[in-house]
Order: structure tokens, then C-alpha cells, then sequence
């Protein structure tokens, strides 16, 4: 998450700090606690998203171990609350455990949120391929019970060169769809808290009926004898709610977690629900909801249209683009070469041989020309690329130069001056520094 300072901070403190969002944690116990990690990053990037990484799923042996702590359940916790949720899995181990089951089948209720990652399809051929995206989509129907098929994104996702290069082009479009789908999430975060606001206001409502139907059927006596009996037909006390006020049996909780919780309380002492409570919720669901969804999108649309010139916002516009051309999205950290750029130029980099993480001037000389532009064009694109100005580029400055070759053989001219927003983050205050000494 968004931090100041880079720091790493220990799940027990971070859990008793007012300013975090992590006290409902302690109700899972130290044991997790003393597993959790809050890691604070001064990336601007993380001024608008927080991601959440849970440790892998146990499978074989392993499974008997205990982890002290009820890990379905937390996933569950950070589920409700997560806007996106990513399962993994590798390509060459695509076995689903009893706990990895147990996971999944924790995020019911937010299936519109999965997607699954099917990582290192570089490690097996096409053929094979097929056959284990065909074996993961079977083994995800036996578990998640929809008949919508999950979205599944195939490829390699990290910065290292594919082993098989085979289906590079659709590993390539894949990464790029799946960032593009996780760069969205911010624009919308607002229409999913109204969207979460909906889903737990109709909860509320069900819950309510459901509990002033059981409340009705108590007389003066025999009252304990009268809720074990009800809790023992809660499914059917969920049909008879459901015909007398109209509601989708979608709408309602699992019958028989529901009748465990509630036999912990005593039914007949809950209060009578008054109509004119229900009549203000479904005002609210009827015309409050519509309302402040119109005020949401107003709100972004301005939003969109104030952040339009980029500074602030690690999404903006290509600075090299013109008006009418079409834009590309920031990267990481307001870096005008976006993620899905930054791999195909890791490709060509990580392929050359290299030199405790450098290519040599020679090696890249061969890339460049390669593009067919004129010399004296190469050696602009060169100079602005090779920012610490040492002869060598590392995998930031190589992007660069990539970049630039296909910014002028699209028909531009080579920048007097590198942009800031080009130049990786981590090398600004070295140009700074440069420009400001010109």
C-alpha cells in the first residue's frame, strides 16, 4: 500500500493503528497476526490501488499441517472487500487441493470479481497447452458450480524472455488484456462501493424478514422447544418468506450456516420489524441508489475531464502523443512506456548477452539498426536514451531507446529533450539534475 517511507510493518502493530484500515483483523487471532505484513511503498502508482497477496494454497502432505489460523476465512475477509481477485495457477501443476477447493468455494458471492491466472505457459508447447487449459477450466466447473465460464488470462508474467515462444503474440495480447483490466479499477472503484452498498442493503433487508417470520411463530410458552424446530426447517421458513414478500431465493443466505449462527441467540427476543423501516429501505434501493449512481458518474466524468493534462494521474496520455493521435497509458510509477510495452522490449533486451545487467553499446548498435532508420537519427535517439550517459543501458534505458525508435518510425520527429515523464522513475533526479546544470 501507499506509504510516505518504505517500511515494513508487523501485522499485530499495523492491526492497532488508527489510521490503517486492519482492526476488524484481530478477530482472527495472533497466530495470523504474527503472519502479517502491511508494506508500505512510496509509489504514486499505489495512490490509487492496494494489493493484497495471500501465501499459496497447501496441497499433498502439506495439508496436514496446521496453520493456526482459519485461512479460508480470511480469504473470505479480503474478498468482500477486494474489487479484483486473481486466482493463480502454473501450467505444469494444476492439481486443486482440498484447501485450494475450500478457498474458492470461500469466495462465493463474489464470482464477478475472480479471474484466473494460468502462469508459466511459456514452460509447456502449444499442444500441451491446450490440454491444460482444457484440464484447468474442468477442474474450476467442478468447484465454482456456475455455468458461466471464468475468465482465464494465459502467459508468462514476469519480465524474463518466454522459454517457448510459440504463442508469444497471445501471451503478449493476454498480458495486455489482464492490465488493462486491472487499470480500470480505479476509474470504477467508486460504482463498485455503490455496487457492494446495493448487495449488503438487500442482505440486510432479507436477514430482517427472515427473522420477524421466525419471531412471529413463538407463542408464551415453549419457546426453546419452538426455535429448535424452526431452526430445523430453516429452508423451508426460507421458501415461506420468499413467496409472502416476493424475493428471490437468490437473495438468501445459506440455510444451514444461517440456523447455526442464529441458535446462538434467542429468536423471540429480537424486536418487532415496523413496516415503515422496510418502506425506507426500498425507498432507498428504489430511488436513493439510482440517484447517487447519477452523482457517481457526474462526479467521474469531471474528475476524468480535470485530469485530463496527466500530472497527476499514473494512467494519463503518451507525453510524445499529438492531438488526434491515439494515446497510450502511463506505466508504473507515471512512466509514459506502460507494462504491456515494457515487456515486448524486455524480450529483444534479456535476449542479448549481458553484463551484470547491462548490454554493451555494440549489442544494442546491432538493435537499433535494425530498425532501418537514418544514423544521425539513431545517435539523437542513443544520447536521450543512455541517461547516466556510461555507454551501456540497462532494461529502463533500453526501453527508452526502444520506445523512441517506434515513436519516430511512426512518423515522428526525435525530441530535442527526453520528457520527464519518459524518463524511468528511478533515473528523474539524474535528468533533472542534467537539465537543471543546461
Amino acid at each position: 500500500m501507499y506509504g510516505k517511507n518504505e517500511r515494513l510493518i508487523p501485522g499485530n502493530a499495523a492491526a492497532v493503528q488508527a489510521d490503517k484500515p486492519f482492526r476488524a483483523l484481530e478477530t482472527f487471532g495472533m497466530a495470523f497476526l504474527n503472519r502479517f505484513e502491511v508494506a508500505e511503498c512510496a509509489s504514486p502508482l499505489l495512490e490509487h490501488i492496494t494489493l493484497i497477496d495471500s501465501p499459496g494454497a497447501l496441497a499433498g502432505e502439506k495439508q496436514r499441517l496446521n496453520r493456526g489460523y482459519d485461512f479460508p476465512s480470511v480469504v473470505r475477509y479480503w474478498a468482500n472487500r477486494a474489487d479484483r481477485i486473481l486466482l493463480l495457477f502454473d501450467a505444469h501443476k494444476l492439481d486443486i487441493s482440498d484447501e485450494f477447493r475450500n478457498t474458492i468455494l470461500a469466495l462465493k458471492g463474489n464470482s464477478d470479481k475472480i479471474r484466473c491466472v494460468l502462469n508459466k505457459a511459456d514452460k509447456v508447447n502449444t499442444q500441451q497447452l491446450m490440454r491444460v487449459y482444457g484440464a484447468l477450466l474442468w477442474s474450476l466447473g467442478k468447484v465454482v458450480q456456475t455455468p458461466e465460464v471464468l475468465r482465464v488470462y494465459i502467459g508468462s508474467f514476469w519480465d524474463r524472455p518466454y522459454e517457448c515462444d510459440e504463442l508469444t503474440k497471445l501471451f503478449d495480447k493476454e498480458r495486455a488484456d489482464l492490465l488493462q483490466d486491472l487499470k480500470g479499477l480505479p476509474r470504477h472503484a467508486a460504482i463498485r462501493k455503490v455496487n457492494e452498498f446495493v448487495k449488503r442493503a438487500r442482505r440486510a433487508k432479507v436477514h430482517a424478514l427472515i427473522i420477524e417470520h421466525l419471531r412471529a411463530q413463538f407463542g408464551w410458552t415453549g419457546k426453546d422447544k419452538k426455535q429448535k424446530k424452526l431452526l430445523a426447517d430453516m429452508a423451508n421458513q426460507f421458501k415461506a418468506v420468499g413467496q409472502k414478500h416476493n424475493t428471490p431465493m437468490g437473495d438468501f443466505p445459506n440455510a444451514s450456516k444461517f440456523a447455526g449462527i442464529l441458535k446462538n441467540f434467542k429468536i423471540y427476543d429480537f424486536p418487532q420489524l415496523k413496516d415503515k423501516h422496510v418502506h425506507a429501505l426500498d425507498q432507498v434501493l428504489a430511488a436513493g441508489v439510482p440517484r447517487l449512481l447519477e452523482r457517481v458518474s457526474t462526479l467521474l466524468a469531471q474528475q476524468e475531464a480535470a485530469s485530463g493534462n496527466g500530472k497527476d494521474n499514473p494512467f494519463a496520455a503518451n507525453p510524445f502523443a499529438n492531438e488526434g493521435d491515439a494515446t497510450m497509458e502511463m506505466g508504473r510509477g507515471g512512466w509514459g512506456i506502460n507494462m504491456t510495452q515494457k515487456s515486448v522490449y524486455d524480450q529483444k533486451f534479456y535476449s542479448l548477452q549481458l553484463t551484470n545487467g547491462l548490454a554493451s553499446g555494440d549489442q544494442i548498435k546491432g538493435v537499433m539498426v535494425a530498425s532501418n532508420l537514418d544514423h544521425s537519427k539513431l545517435g539523437s535517439i542513443w544520447a536521450l536514451s543512455d541517461i547516466d550517459e556510461d555507454g551501456r543501458m540497462d532494461s529502463d534505458e533500453f526501453a527508452v531507446c526502444m520506445y523512441l525508435i517506434d515513436f519516430v518510425k511512426a512518423g515522428n520527429e526525435v525530441p530535442d529533450k527526453l520528457p520527464l515523464d519518459l524518463c524511468p522513475p528511478s533515473k528523474r533526479p539524474l535528468l533533472q539534475k542534467k537539465y537543471a546544470g543546461q
